[in-house]
């Protein structure tokens, strides 16, 4: 889950409110977000739902409490000034990244916090929405270090979208103090090492100039010439990408944080070299941004009774919905039916429910009372919960230590980092089911075997002392077109020894005593697998049937996954000890 570090000073000064630290975290908590920690330099650390990307800086989390007070009400937009700048975007643009969009921003007070908010929110919403600067990418420049071209009669000044040789125009990068080809900062930059992955393999960089030559190298990094500082009043935001309704998105988050600040966001135009290469959204080749259009959703209010399972009347729905910073309105009949405006910093009102979230919050979920539900049949625990608790209980009787990890993944864990290609006629070659938009590569899909998981919790433990005996049983899938939802479901049972002695007997001896608790009969014959030590695996048969792999780690997983100790381990289905 995403987490903020919020300064409480500057968190005080945004609201308006004089409360202590405790007070401030009560609040937090009614609103969504809980409290974590804090870090060496003294600052709250709050963990929040991942849609809710408008709380990523100390602004908007302001913002939603100012809402929760009853400071604000209702949709709120900025106003923007006419448009002085154009950013015009040529043909040489690589199609891999085509997209831009952006804002001036005039008259902002950047202190120190002020600056380090901004930063934070930068980089947060390069690693959600961004997807790690692969979907969008933004850059804020100090926009009097940038001199644009003079657009002749038409007026105004404008910056340049193009694409650039790898070994083409030289600029300084941040924290650099020479000249380098963007070919260069890919390989003796730090932060163009980390992202050199995202434009490696174009024949063009994407790249920004203005009259004086090049200024920013989008997703990878920006020049020292246009560095933003705490003495910086007006600024340039720029976001790159390849979709335009993310970066649109982003940007808007952005200039609602420094609107906050007291800025003026100023419009920019956008334009594209053709109709072709212009997103949906422009009229022609043309886009004017930020894109502050109100989005409208609409709700039964029989929906929000029956969800919440509280009586209201509407005018109080839409009081609830003002506090919440939406506009509602509703007109009288047979059924009450709100018509909401959604205002353009929220990115993760998707459905009704959504909606009717906001209204329970503003409500209070600690008002809501509990009531018994209006059916006549008795709880009971299902039988295939049965048997992962009874799983569970043999495993920790064995020795194992208990865990319960994500079913999300990334693609490479489950496969590049096993050894394993996707379509191997092996245990975890199975065909990936992936997840469309993901917020994060991390989360791309769901796992199709355990034993990944588990080499990603030991990688995090290299800290902690030997041995680590860990098991888990948890859901798995993969595609399968016999199924009615194209997904097959299963749960597995996996278990891991990291020591400095673990062999394939250690683990046949642990699987022997899992098999023998459920009363089943156990064969292991030999078998080759990617994963494991050729001569040092075995497949798992469980009465007769295919079940698993067990077997010693290859130490090109180890090595992969840091590891300096051997693991041996197993992995087989659940419902073959279903004797």
């Amino acid at each position: 889950m995403p987490v903020v570090d919020i300064d409480t000073d500057e968190l005080r000064r945004l609201t308006g409110e004089e409360k202590s630290d405790e007070a401030f975290e009560a609040d937090l908590f009614e609103i969504g977000l809980e409290f974590e920690g804090e870090t060496e330099e003294g600052l709250l650390q709050f963990e929040f739902a991942p849609d809710r990307l408008d709380r990523l800086s100390v602004e908007g989390v302001a913002r939603s409490l100012r809402y929760h007070y009853g400071h604000d009400r209702g949709v709120y937009v900025p106003s923007t000034n006419d448009p002085d700048w154009t950013f015009t975007v040529e043909e040489t643009v690589p199609d891999e990244r085509p997209y831009v969009t952006g804002a001036i921003v005039r008259g902002v007070d950047l202190d120190e916090a002020a600056l380090d908010s901004l930063i934070q929110l930068q980089e947060k919403l390069h690693a959600t929405m961004g997807r790690k600067r692969a979907k969008g990418a933004i850059g804020v420049h100090d926009l009097t270090m940038l001199k644009g071209e003079h657009l002749g009669e038409a007026g105004g000044n404008s910056i340049t979208y193009r694409g650039v040789a790898p070994d083409g125009d030289r600029f300084v990068p941040l924290d650099a103090d020479r000249e380098m080809t963007p070919a260069e900062v890919l390989t003796d930059h730090p932060t163009g090492e980390t992202y050199a992955d995202l434009v490696r393999g174009l024949e063009r960089y994407p790249a920004i100039y203005d009259e004086l030559g090049l200024f920013s190298f989008p997703p990878v990094i920006n020049g020292r010439r246009t560095e933003v500082s705490t003495d910086s009043r007006e600024l340039l935001v720029e976001l790159t990408g390849t979709d335009q309704w993310t970066i649109d998105r982003m940007c808007n988050v952005i200039c609602y944080a420094l609107d906050a600040r007291g800025a003026t966001i100023e419009a920019v135009e956008v334009e594209y070299p053709d109709a072709d290469a212009a997103p949906p959204e422009a009229t022609g080749t043309t886009l004017r941004r930020p894109d502050f259009e109100i989005d409208e959703k609409s709700v039964p209010h029989d929906r929000i009774e029956t969800v919440l399972g509280v009586d209201l009347d509407p005018d109080e729905v839409v009081d609830l919905f003002e506090r919440s910073g939406l506009d509602a309105s509703y007109s009288l009949g047979d059924d009450v039916v709100y018509d909401v405006e959604i205002p353009p910093y929220r990115v993760d009102v998707l459905h009704p429910l959504d909606l009717i979230d906001d209204v329970g919050r503003a409500y209070g979920f600690n008002r809501l009372e509990p009531r018994y539900p209006d059916v006549g049949t008795v709880g009971g625990r299902h039988e295939r919960s049965r048997l992962e608790d009874a799983g569970r209980d043999a495993l920790v009787g064995l020795g194992f230590e208990d865990l319960l990890n994500f079913h999300l993944i990334a693609r490479e864990e489950v496969y590049d980092r096993m050894r394993v290609a996707e379509g191997d006629d092996v245990l975890g070659g199975e065909p990936f089911v992936s997840i469309t938009e993901p917020y994060s590569d991390e989360y791309a899909g769901l796992r199709q075997w355990a034993l990944p998981s588990l080499l990603m919790v030991l990688e995090n433990n290299t800290h902690r002392s030997y041995p680590q005996d860990l098991a888990e049983i948890g859901l798995v899938a993969h595609r399968d077109d016999d199924e009615p939802t194209g997904v097959a479901e299963a749960r597995h049972a996996a278990a891991v020894l990291a020591r400095n002695d673990a062999s394939y007997e250690d683990a046949k001896a642990r699987l022997q005593g899992l098999c023998g608790a459920f009363g089943v009969d156990l064969e292991t014959p030999p078998t080759e697998h990617p994963s494991f030590i050729p001569g040092r695996a075995a497949r798992i048969v469980v009465d007769g049937e295919p079940a698993g792999v067990i077997g010693e780690l290859h130490p090109a997983v180890l090595v992969e996954h840091d590891l300096e100790l051997p693991v041996a381990g197993f992995e087989l289905r659940l419902d073959a000890l279903d004797a």
